[in-house]
C-alpha cells in the first residue's frame, strides 16, 4: 500500500490507499522507541518517482518547477505518444487517489537508484496487474493484460532519472541534505511533534503515540517496532507513504519550500553592484532563517565562500545569527531587510546569482 499526499494554494489534499486486505490508513500508532529510532534519509529513486509524478500531472508549484517542466515535458510526452502501452500504464498506475504498489518501492537508507529500480523491474507481472486493479478501482484494460509491465515501468523510471533528474542530482542532493539538517535541528529544538507537524499538509502528531499520515480519519496501523524513515524530495505538492510487510515504513514529503527553488529569488542589479552578486545572493535568500549548509545548497556556492560572505554581512549588521540545537541559523536584520526592499523597489533588473 502507498498513499500520495500534497498541498496547494494553502490547502492540503491527500490520497489514502486501501490495501488489498481492505485496511484503510490515516494514522499510524508509533511507540517512543520506534520514533526515537526513526531517521531522515535521501533516496535518488524517490526523487525520480516524484519527478515522474510531476511530469504526469504537469502542475508546477513554483517558477523553478515550471522551468524544469518546460525543459523536459515535451520529450516525455513524445516518448509516451510513441509508446501507448506505457502511457496507459502511467495513467493507470498513478491514479487520482491511488498509486500502484510496484511502481514505488519503500525507500531504503543508502540505496542507489539502480538498486531501487531493480525492484520495480523484478516485480511479479501478476502482482503488478493486481496493483493496477487497486489504483484503477476496477479491472485492468485489455492493453495492459501483459507480462512486461514491470519492465516498462522500470525503463520509464530510468529514462526520467537519466534525462531529467541525474543531471541536476548534485544540486538536488545538496537541497535535500539541507532540508534534513533543518528538520533534525527542529527535532532538537521542539521535539518530534514540531518536526512532524510541518512535514506536509495532512501530516501531524496527534499525541498518544499517533502520527497522522494524511488528512482523512481512518483506522490506525500499528507500526511500533518497525523501521521508520522520512524521505524528502524536491518536487512540491507531492508525497506518499509506503511500507513493506510490517517491518519497514516510509513517509516521503516535499522539502522546505524555501529550498525547493534555488533560482526563484533574483538579485536586484543595484544590490549586486553594491555588494557583489554572490554576497547579495546570500543576503536576498535570508528572508527566512537558513543554516550555512542550506545556503550552500540554494546558492550553489562553496562552503568557504558562503562563510566569508556571512562574516562580512554580520560585521556590517545586515544579518544576525542564532543557535537552534546543533545548527546556527542566519537571517536578515532590520537593516538588511530595509536594504533588500529598497533595492527591490529601485526598478533595476535582476542579476544572476553566481559564486
Amino acid at each position: 500500500m502507498r498513499g500520495v499526499c500534497g498541498g496547494a494554494a494553502g490547502r492540503g489534499y491527500c490520497f489514502a490507499h486501501t490495501r488489498k486486505d481492505g485496511a484503510d490508513v490515516g494514522w499510524w500508532q508509533i511507540n517512543a522507541d520506534t520514533l526515537a529510532g526513526s531517521r531522515f534519509v535521501i533516496s535518488p529513486f524517490a526523487e525520480a518517482f516524484g519527478s515522474l509524478r510531476l511530469l504526469h500531472t504537469a502542475g508546477a508549484a513554483h517558477p523553478g518547477e515550471r522551468r524544469w517542466l518546460d525543459a523536459h515535458l515535451p520529450d516525455y510526452r513524445r516518448r509516451l505518444a510513441g509508446d501507448p502501452v506505457t502511457a496507459l500504464l502511467v495513467r493507470a498506475g498513478i491514479g487520482k487517489e491511488w498509486t500502484a504498489d510496484f511502481l514505488a518501492p519503500t525507500p531504503r537508507d543508502g540505496e542507489t537508484f539502480e538498486q531501487a529500480v531493480a525492484q520495480v523491474r523484478e516485480a511479479s507481472p501478476a502482482g503488478a496487474r493486481a496493483d493496477l486493479t487497486v489504483s484503477l478501482r476496477g479491472p485492468v484494460p485489455a492493453l495492459l493484460e501483459r507480462d512486461d509491465l514491470p519492465e516498462r515501468a522500470a525503463d520509464l523510471l530510468t529514462y526520467v532519472w537519466t534525462t531529467a533528474v541525474e543531471p541536476y542530482w548534485d544540486q538536488r542532493r545538496r537541497v535535500l541534505e539541507a532540508d534534513v539538517v533543518a528538520r533534525t535541528a527542529q527535532v532538537s529544538r521542539g521535539g518530534w511533534a514540531s518536526a512532524l507537524d510541518t512535514l506536509r499538509p495532512g501530516t501531524r502528531w496527534l499525541g498518544e503515540n499517533r502520527l497522522q499520515v494524511n488528512a482523512h480519519e481512518y483506522p490506525p496501523r500499528e507500526i511500533s517496532g518497525a523501521e521508520l524513515v522520512f524521505v524528502p524530495i524536491t518536487t512540491q505538492r507531492i508525497g506518499w507513504v509506503s511500507w513493506e510487510g510490517t517491518d519497514r515504513y516510509a513517509l516521503v514529503y516535499p522539502c522546505a519550500g524555501a529550498l525547493a527553488d534555488p533560482g526563484g529569488r533574483p538579485v536586484p542589479a543595484s544590490l549586486a553592484a553594491l555588494l557583489g552578486p554572490a554576497r547579495a545572493g546570500v543576503l536576498v535568500r535570508l528572508g527566512s532563517p537558513l543554516s550555512t549548509s542550506q545556503l550552500v545548497a540554494v546558492t550553489g556556492q562553496g562552503l568557504g565562500s558562503v562563510g566569508r560572505h556571512l562574516r562580512v554581512l554580520l560585521d556590517a549588521g545586515l544579518v544576525e545569527r542564532r543557535r537552534a540545537g546543533r545548527s546556527v541559523l542566519y537571517s536578515r536584520t532590520a537593516a538588511g531587510q530595509v536594504l533588500v526592499e529598497a533595492q527591490n523597489g529601485s526598478g533595476t533588473r535582476g542579476a544572476s546569482i553566481r559564486p
